[in-house]
């Protein structure tokens, strides 16, 4: 084989091998994206740089594998949206206290589940976003108004909303709209 015929081949191989891995980089990026919806560009937004936050969106689900999340029995759905319906009834009168509630209860049902819930607020976001990717924002969101209620610095408008995106993210956890008659739920 001539030198002209090796310089060749071994141009051909190269470029094919980064054909291959530009389209394998390619899938990687899209299944992250398809999974991961509004979280993969908010990990891109806060890393800068598109192979560092797929790598740690990578962690995440590999984290996540090694816990036991689990649906939930059709009973403890129940008592949940028991729960819920009361924390939300509580709104018209004390909205702050209901927010408060409601915080709790979603963090009860994620520990009900499997997931290892922590003092760490963006710790549970990000083990939510692997699962719950186009909820997560709804916990964020919320979790930020309880925090801002906690100093005096949210009004109802604002409780309000956070109790949307709590019960946004509740009904995802349950798997169910909590508005539906038990019947459908089941």
């Amino acid at each position: 084989m001539s030198t002209a015929a090796i310089i060749v081949t071994v141009a051909v191989i190269a470029v094919v091998a980064v054909a291959l891995l530009w389209y394998l980089q390619r899938r990687r990026s899209e299944r992250l994206h398809t999974q991961f919806g509004p979280e993969y560009q908010r990990a891109l937004a806060e890393y800068g740089d598109r192979g560092k936050a797929e790598s740690e969106l990578e962690r995440r689900q590999k984290r996540i594998e090694k816990y036991e999340i689990h649906v939930l029995s059709r009973d403890e759905r129940d008592r949940f949206t028991e729960s819920w319906k009361s924390v939300q009834s509580r709104f018209v009168d004390d909205p702050a206290q209901a927010v408060t509630w409601a915080h709790k209860l979603v963090n009860e049902v994620m520990k009900t589940r499997g997931y290892p819930v922590s003092a760490e607020f963006e710790e549970n976001a990000a083990d939510l976003s692997v699962e719950h990717p186009r909820v997560v924002e709804n916990y964020r969101l919320a979790c930020d108004i309880a925090k801002r209620q906690e100093n005096g610095q949210a009004n109802t408008e604002d409780l309000r909303q956070a109790m949307v995106s709590y019960r946004a993210l509740f009904e995802d956890l349950l798997g169910v709209p909590v508005s539906q008659p038990e019947e459908v739920r089941r």
